[in-house]
């Protein structure tokens, strides 16, 4: 704020102009944190299975219960679907709306089969009589693989929502910013995934 005096009035006070921000800034900036304190929710998870992660109370374990081909194969349908989002989110920056859609419905077929292999694992292992309520071991890894598994549902929900919207609006300034924090909330996936992979599943079986 500025002041100017002119000696026949009274002081004139000038407030100086508001700083521009970019547009979107904000949901972007406020996207990043709750991207932050998701990962701090699959920390204190990482953490739990880790303590936990070894209290089989009699029942089976990593090794009778996993069927790391299958898991592998499931590994690679998220990898892939990370891969169509980003020839997505580039076919997005050329302005080319059909290419675009096309990746974005590939990728939700990738997400599909994800969520497919991972519910059948989970009915193998219930139907061994291997649930939740058997062992902290099993309370641990159906805890932090569901939860995964959820965030990746809600993912596909959004991505269908946002296909929708761009078929019916267009790829207007919205919903370009919106592709945006799905792609980066769908990656972030992918790497919370690599973790349960790796720490999960092949330590498991060590």
């Amino acid at each position: 704020m500025t002041m100017t005096v002119d000696t026949n009035s009274t002081p004139q006070f000038h407030l100086s102009e508001e700083p521009h921000h970019p547009e979107g800034a904000s949901t972007m900036l406020g996207f990043w944190v709750y991207l932050m304190s998701d990962c701090l929710i699959f920390a204190v998870l990482f953490a739990v299975y880790a303590v936990l992660g070894h209290s089989f109370a009699g029942g089976p374990g990593p090794k009778e219960l996993f069927d790391l081909e299958l898991v592998a194969l499931n590994t690679a349908m998220l990898l892939f679907s990370s891969i169509t989002y980003g020839f997505a989110m580039l076919e997005m920056a050329r302005d080319r709306v059909k290419p675009m859609l096309i990746w974005l419905v590939i990728t939700g077929l990738f997400g599909a089969a994800f969520l497919t292999i991972e519910l059948t694992e989970f009915s193998h292992m219930i139907a061994e009589g291997a649930t939740p309520q058997s062992s902290a071991f099993l309370s641990a890894f159906f805890t932090l693989v569901g939860t995964h598994g959820l965030h990746v549902t809600f993912g596909s929900i959004w991505l269908i929502t946002l296909i929708l919207q761009v078929l019916r609006f267009g790829l207007t300034s919205f919903n370009k910013r919106r592709l945006m924090c799905l792609s980066l909330f769908w990656h972030f996936l992918d790497v919370i995934w690599i973790g349960v992979f790796t720490f999960v599943y092949l330590m498991g079986m060590i």
